[in-house]
């Protein structure tokens, strides 16, 4: 006969396997300091760290000079071609002269004329001079009479008073002429500077009126430095300050970065779409010729930065005056917050630190952590690893 199995002590097997499984399951729960949820946690690492006013700016050349027509005309030859480059006097387009050169030549016969008529009131000025000595000697010598000599005074300063009417006509042509000439000189038109050609507004064959205003040729540029134009709100223009160190990217090459120092800050804003704006520019240097006319930039003013500091995320500072996390960028210097960092049992420690330079993701630990530490964060999302999403406390406990 098979042995027999006691009932009861099969039911105290079963009570002490529960209680074993019931005890795993609370030393598992508890491990993490009693919390039900997984905690996630960020490690107190060196990094740099950059507080940022961000813009979009625009590029322009430094220097650049638009080119344009002074007399009017059928713009019979250009010279040059959108990307030539171009040295100070080179010859750029030319406008038909044949008015102008008309004008000059009528006017130097004119002067040639009015000089020939000098030298005739000029002699008979002398011959008036020489006819009023002879009176005047005619009545030393009683041969003549008074009213003889004054009809020669008054000859002889009719004679001096043409001959004072032709020399000031004379200046007037003569200044006709150089504006004639000039006229004549405004056809040919030259390159002010050194420079590319960056864009041509007229064409060959084009007729120019510049009697209302000066119709715009072409514009020069010198591409060697280029201006970043950028656009900063007035919620962030009270941040920056001139000198500051900026940077910006272009569309084009955003893993290329060209540094600046911020130059010139525009008191006049603009206005868009109710938005303030304010310009802020800068130069750079253009080597490569890389950087080009209206060029869209990505532009980063470094307010405030720290180099291998003590770094954690924002998520796990509790400010007194924000609750967790910062919301923008921050350089108003060090600020008190509270963390929880996390011991080797896995119990947490709630500490006081000093918060430097904050951007919207980490923020610079001054003091109060060493580098290595476990602070924590927020709790796992249910179902996902230490790498997965977070859902951030509204108070760290």
């Amino acid at each position: 006969m098979p042995p027999r199995i006691s009932v009861r002590k099969y039911s105290w097997f079963t009570v002490i396997g529960a209680l074993l499984l019931v005890a795993l399951a609370a030393w598992w729960l508890l491990r993490d300091g009693g919390d039900r949820e997984p905690l996630a946690t960020a490690t107190v690492k060196r990094g740099d760290i950059e507080a940022l006013v961000t813009a979009t700016g625009v590029l322009q050349p430094r220097n650049f000079v638009d080119v344009g027509a002074q007399v009017s005309g059928q713009l019979e030859k250009l010279h040059v071609e959108v990307g030539d480059q171009v040295q100070a006097g080179d010859l750029l387009a030319e406008i038909d002269a044949t008015v102008y050169l008309a004008r000059v030549d009528g006017t130097r016969a004119q002067l040639r004329n009015q000089q020939a008529l000098l030298k005739e009131r000029q002699a008979q000025l002398s011959l008036a001079e020489i006819q009023l000595r002879r009176q005047q000697n005619l009545v030393r010598q009683a041969a003549g009479t008074r009213e003889q000599v004054e009809v020669a005074e008054a000859s002889l300063r009719s004679a001096e008073a043409q001959v004072e009417a032709l020399q000031a006509q004379l200046e007037q042509t003569q200044s006709t002429l150089r504006a004639e000439e000039a006229n004549l000189q405004y056809a040919r038109i030259y390159a002010p500077m050194d420079g590319t050609v960056v864009s041509i507004e007229a064409r060959q064959g084009q007729t120019l009126n510049a009697a209302q205003q000066t119709p715009i040729l072409m514009r020069i540029a010198d591409l060697a430095t280029m201006t970043v134009q950028a656009q900063v709100s007035e919620a962030d223009i009270g941040r920056l300050k001139l000198g500051m160190p900026v940077y910006f990217t272009t569309m084009g090459s955003q893993n290329r970065r060209w540094d600046g120092e911020l130059s010139r800050i525009e008191p006049t804003p603009e206005v868009e779409n109710n938005v303030v704006l304010y310009s802020a520019l800068f130069d750079v240097p253009n080597d490569g010729g890389r950087l080009l006319p209206q060029m869209t930039a990505q532009v980063f003013f470094i307010a405030a930065q720290a180099e291998n500091a003590l770094v954690l995320p924002v998520a796990a500072l509790r400010f007194e005056d924000r609750g967790v996390g910062a919301p923008q960028d921050t350089d108003e210097g060090t600020r008190t917050a509270k963390v929880q960092v996390m011991g080797p049992g896995g119990q947490r420690e709630e500490r006081t630190v000093q918060v430097g330079v904050t951007d919207r993701v980490h923020a610079e630990i001054v003091s109060g952590l060493e580098e290595g530490e476990q602070v924590v964060i927020g709790l796992r999302a249910t179902g996902q690893s230490s790498g997965g999403s977070m859902r951030i406390p509204g108070r760290l406990r």
